[in-house]
Order: C-alpha cells, then sequence, then structure tokens
C-alpha cells in the first residue's frame, strides 16, 4: 500500500510478516506474562471496542476527518510498523486477504489477530487495518469501498479483529449474500431412529451466551454429538448453507469455570490461548477468572482445534434451524417458535441487553441492534428484507427465539440457565418440543421440554393477569415502534407482530 486517501504511506520501517516466535518474544518485552498454564497473558488500556467513536464513511471525509488521518501518516513516518497478511473464510470464491499494520511497540495485537485468520497466500490485500494505538484521539474509520479501516487510540484486539469482520460482512453483501453475526455448530442426534445431523445458526450480541451456547457438547453421549464450527460471523447464502469466516474464537473468560462451561475452560489452558485483560498474580502466574478487578470484558483468544467437538471444517453444509439468542428480563419466554415472518421481525428487533463488550456504562440496560450486529454497513432495511427472501427460498429452516436472560424480573424473577439453554437447543434438535400459538404473539410456546421445568418460568409465579397484559402490550408496542424507524421494510414482517 503505497497511499492513504490520497496521501503517501511511508513508514521508517515495515517489518514484513514477521514469525508468530518473534511476536510472541516482542509481546513478552511489552509486558506480557507467561501464566501458570504456560500460555501469554496481556493486559491493554483499552478494554472494549471504541463502538461510539466508530465511524463509517462511504463517501469523501470530511476536512477534519482527513486532516486528522493525514497527521497520523505523517507520525507513522518516524515509526517502525509490523505488517501481517492473513486470510479470511477458507472457501474458494469467498478467501478475503487482510493486512494488518500496526506500530511496532504493540506486537500483541498481530499476534492475536494473526491467529485468529487462515495463513497468508502471498497475494494482496483485500482489506486493510491500520491501527495506532498510542495515537491520543481515540478513533475509528471505516472506509467500506476500498477496505480500509483506521482505528487511533485503541490497543484492545477485537477492534482488529472487528474491523475485517465488518468489511467482509459488506462485501458479502455486495454479492448478494448476507454477513451475519451468528455462530454455528451441527447437533447430531436421533430423530425417532434415525441419526441426523442438524445446524444451527445462533444470533446474539456479544456476552449475551453466543459462544458459550455453540461452544457446549450439550452432554451428548455418543453417537450423538456436537460439531463446533464457527463463534462469531458466518456469511449466509441464499442457498442456505453458511460460509466461516475464522479460525479462531474470542472467548469471554468472566467467571469461567470447567464445570458449566468445560470446553471453553479447556481451551482457555492451553499454551496456544492468549489470555486479554484477564487478572494474573503477579510472581506466581495464577490465573483468576472470577476476579473482575481489571474489567468485566476479559478475552481469551482460542484456537478452534484447542475446542474440544470441533473438526477441520469451518463451513455449515446446510442450516437447518436459526436461534435468535436475546436476554430479556421480564416476560419473555425462554423459548419461542418462528414462523419466516416473525423471524424476520425477530432479525430486524435484535434484542438484548448491552455488556461489558459494547459500553460498560450501559451494561444491562435493554437495547435493539438489528441482527444483533452493531457492524452492519449499509441499509440495515435491506438486510432485514433479504433475510426474510432467504428464509422464503429455504422453507425448510426453522426460527426460534432464545431468551438467556430471566423471566420474572431481576428482583424474584427466574434465571434461566445455560443447562436449560442447552437442554432446549438438544429437544429443538431432535423435534420433541410440543408446540401451542400463543394468540397474543402470533408466535408459538412450548407447552413440554423434555429435562426443563417450565412451570419455573410461569409468568403467573411472578405477576397478576393485569401485570401480564400491561407489560406484554408495553413490548409490542415498543416493538412496532422500532420496526416503523425503517421504511421500505417489508409490511409482511412489521405485520407478523399484529396476528
Amino acid at each position: 500500500m503505497d497511499r492513504i486517501l490520497g496521501k503517501e504511506f511511508r513508514p521508517r520501517k515495515i517489518i514484513d510478516n514477521p514469525s508468530e516466535e518473534s511476536l510472541r518474544e516482542w509481546a513478552l518485552q511489552h509486558g506480557g506474562v507467561i501464566t501458570e498454564f504456560g500460555n501469554l497473558s496481556v493486559t491493554t488500556s483499552v478494554r472494549n471496542r471504541m463502538a461510539k467513536l466508530t465511524e463509517v464513511i462511504l463517501d469523501r471525509p470530511d476536512p477534519e476527518a482527513l486532516d486528522l488521518v493525514y497527521d497520523v501518516l505523517d507520525y507513522l513516518r518516524t515509526k517502525e510498523v509490523i505488517m501481517l497478511d492473513r486470510v479470511m473464510c477458507s472457501t474458494p470464491g469467498y478467501k478475503r486477504h487482510c493486512r494488518l499494520y500496526v506500530t511496532a511497540e504493540y506486537a500483541r495485537l498481530p499476534l492475536m489477530w494473526g491467529n485468529t485468520l487462515f495463513p497468508s497466500e502471498g497475494e494482496e490485500p483485500d482489506f486493510i487495518a491500520l491501527t495506532v494505538p498510542e495515537w491520543a484521539e481515540k478513533k475509528v474509520f471505516v472506509f467500506p469501498a476500498g477496505g480500509l479501516t483506521i482505528i487511533l487510540g485503541s490497543d484492545y484486539k477485537g477492534e482488529n479483529k472487528k474491523a475485517m469482520l465488518r468489511q467482509v460482512m459488506y462485501w458479502a453483501k455486495k454479492q448478494g449474500d448476507l454477513g451475519l453475526h451468528a455462530a454455528s455448530k451441527v447437533l447430531r442426534v436421533f430423530r425417532g431412529n434415525e441419526l441426523k445431523d442438524v445446524g444451527f445458526l445462533l444470533f446474539g450480541l456479544s456476552g449475551t451466551g453466543k459462544t458459550s451456547l455453540s461452544c457446549h457438547s450439550h452432554w451428548l453421549g455418543f453417537p450423538e454429538t456436537v460439531i463446533i464450527r464457527q463463534d462469531d460471523v458466518v456469511i449466509l447464502r441464499p442457498d442456505g448453507t453458511a460460509v466461516g469466516t475464522e479460525d479462531s474464537f474470542y472467548i469471554k473468560t468472566d467467571g469461567l469455570e470447567p464445570s458449566s462451561q468445560p470446553l471453553l475452560y479447556a481451551a482457555a489452558l492451553s499454551p496456544r490461548a492468549i489470555l486479554e485483560n484477564v487478572f494474573v498474580q503477579p510472581g506466581t502466574g495464577k490465573v483468576d477468572f472470577f476476579d473482575s478487578s481489571l474489567t468485566s470484558n476479559g478475552r481469551a483468544m482460542v484456537k478452534r482445534r484447542d475446542i474440544a467437538f470441533t473438526d477441520d471444517q469451518v463451513d455449515l453444509e446446510r442450516v437447518d434451524v436459526i436461534v435468535f439468542i436475546t436476554r430479556r428480563l421480564d416476560i419473555m419466554p425462554p423459548v419461542a417458535r418462528l414462523n419466516r415472518e416473525w423471524a424476520a421481525a425477530a432479525f430486524m428487533l435484535g434484542e438484548s441487553v448491552e455488556t461489558s463488550a459494547g459500553d460498560p456504562t450501559e451494561a444491562g440496560k435493554s437495547l435493539r441492534v438489528v441482527g444483533t450486529n452493531p457492524f452492519i454497513v449499509g441499509s440495515r432495511t435491506e438486510e432485514g428484507n433479504m433475510f426474510l427472501d432467504i428464509l422464503r427460498k429455504k422453507t425448510d429452516i426453522q426460527c426460534f427465539f432464545l431468551n438467556t436472560g430471566v423471566v420474572g424480573g431481576m428482583v424474584r424473577g427466574q434465571k434461566i440457565t445455560v443447562k436449560d439453554s442447552v437442554k432446549i437447543l438438544e429437544m429443538i434438535a431432535k423435534d420433541n418440543i410440543e408446540w401451542v400459538k400463543d394468540d397474543f404473539w402470533g408466535y408459538e410456546v412450548p407447552l413440554e421440554v423434555p429435562g426443563v421445568d417450565l412451570e419455573r418460568f410461569d409468568l403467573k409465579n411472578f405477576y397478576d393477569d393485569d401485570q401480564i397484559e400491561e407489560l406484554s402490550e408495553q413490548l409490542k408496542n415498543e416493538r412496532v415502534s422500532w420496526l416503523s424507524l425503517f421504511p421500505g421494510l417489508s409490511r409482511d414482517i412489521v405485520n407478523a407482530l399484529n396476528p
């Protein structure tokens, strides 16, 4: 890359694709430590994405933004910069060549990012991210047309990871596909006497259970099993297949322990894992996943091969089930089955709560993000209509809401546990749930889920009839109001909320 936005890009020195060993050594020299498990742990100054400071520029940047970028390029003339090339996606026709530039003092960033994707194939980049963590002003500029992202003032690995994923989702949309903030897995289970592979896509904002559920074994016994594919972003094609993007997972470690999350816990202990903002006791290297004094957004970069129940594939050959994970705290049942139009409405609603991965100052507050995807570039309405079109072409895909929050309110409500959720997903795969239509909402709710005591979640345990009616009307009005913000959205999607 010779020029950026018309100005020459000429750092004092470019360190061209250093080895992983060199990057690891430099990361240790700049504050990294080795833990009791023999893996690397790093601590960053910025510990979550700069969502509110991210600007997507579809046309020419304004003079102020251009001046800032030019100041950065002038500064880099005095700096050594690491250049690292990798490939996103492993499927022919979908491989995107990615290049990261980072000032050399922050070798931990290319080390972690480089482990996220597939090895370079020596091609010129489709996407470029330029990261200057030490820059005083915090800002992220996204230039989708040129596949360029400029990250200023952040040394958080998630910013670099999402820079490339945002670009590939935009590229996919231009190709007629749909980039999704969704995990993928296969449940190989018996339906009757037949062993079937059931492909799942799991939507969800960061920190709401998407990775925890996608990386769970469901405690199945042979020959039943799971096959874990992706935990963050996939590309849904109109033929109902889903292309994977990455070769690692970027998991939250807050409260990570072996009884509820054995697969993720084991992967986080691998020598290949890299911990980020996890408390490590000085001197002993002892790791404490329950100590959130650094942040509640502690992370670990873990390789797919270190997670049990993965294989050598990242794509999903067939999508059978789509699950929208929400984390509501009131009247939402643990699970609901949706028709196609309601599923498209669920996509547009993107209901959840804010987490420490997004905006820690707002953690716990209700929010809506279309597609549970904060990284959509361009029209959100277009993506909702595209999603409905795919469901109408692939009529055998079943769709569900899955609430991983609380039923009945935070004070006296009933928590929906990971154990509840993994059992529900298993029973969905086995087609072993008895459903009944909810006339108010128009979707179906379970009468019985084997292995889950649904009486714990009966709304009448927490509210009287008037309260249930009031809360239901309030939620419906909020949802209808939200969908009204998207002119051009299919009326079938809007009308799904008023059966």
